[in-house]
């Protein structure tokens, strides 16, 4: 598991904050949370980056929109508290008690 983001962008610390704490609440604490930080433009298009932070389990997007655009920004999630820069907690729950 693993949480992809760029220095330019603060939220990947709140969407890593939310994950260990949805994963504290499954039971699932052990579970090693990699931080991969993207550089570059071009590392960014080669493991088609659509923003900080993203969320993988086992190199997939757990929130992919395959039609946002590549590249070094600060990504946005739609939450039933509105738009945020981390998917929230109960979003978190939702895709990992899958």
């Amino acid at each position: 598991m693993s949480v992809r983001y760029f220095d330019g962008c603060p939220n990947w610390r709140v969407a890593e904050t939310r994950l260990r704490e949805v994963l504290r609440e499954l039971g699932s604490s052990a579970v090693e949370v990699e931080l991969e930080r993207v550089e570059t433009s071009e590392q960014a298009e080669a493991v088609a980056f659509r923003g900080s932070p993203t969320v993988l389990v086992d190199g997939e997007d757990l929130f992919l929109d395959e039609a946002a655009p590549v590249g070094l920004m600060c990504r946005i999630y739609a939450t039933p508290d509105g738009l945020q820069g981390a998917p929230s907690v109960e979003q978190l729950r939702q895709v990992l008690a899958r």
